[in-house]
């Protein structure tokens, strides 16, 4: 989809484009380095761009378009959320924890608690007037 935006800032990680609905874009750090005279210029002159808008992701994203080719955006792989070896080690070492707190005493976090209960009653004595 080809859009118009104005160049508003140009970072380190790319720049940031308003578009003419007044939505912001972002502009990859690879593009910029691209045709970093023309984004420059735009951000000089506060003159429009014609971009090819892409939402396919989290934020929309603007390319100059490029003759003859279709826009290349690059897809950073799906970030993997279940790692099983790395479950497997923490539940191993929350099983051998386990022998570490005294079977005669309250689980740690039970004492843990009765501290803090213990704690904010002194904090509530002081309060009442004497």
């Amino acid at each position: 989809m080809t859009v118009t935006g104005t160049v508003i800032n140009i970072h380190h990680h790319g720049a940031t484009v308003r578009l003419a609905d007044g939505s912001l874009a972002a502009v990859p750090a690879a593009e910029l380095a691209a045709h970093r005279p023309e984004y420059v210029a735009c951000y000089d002159r506060r003159t429009p761009l014609e971009l090819v808008l892409d939402r396919r992701g989290r934020h929309p994203i603007v390319l100059l378009p490029r003759a003859g080719a279709a826009p290349q955006v690059a897809q950073s792989p799906a970030p993997r959320l279940v790692d099983a070896a790395f479950e497997r080690r923490i539940g191993d070492y929350l099983r051998a924890t386990q022998e570490w707190a005294p079977p005669d005493r309250p689980e740690p976090a039970e004492r843990h608690f009765i501290r803090k209960k213990r704690r904010a009653a002194l904090f509530e004595a002081r309060k009442k007037p004497t």
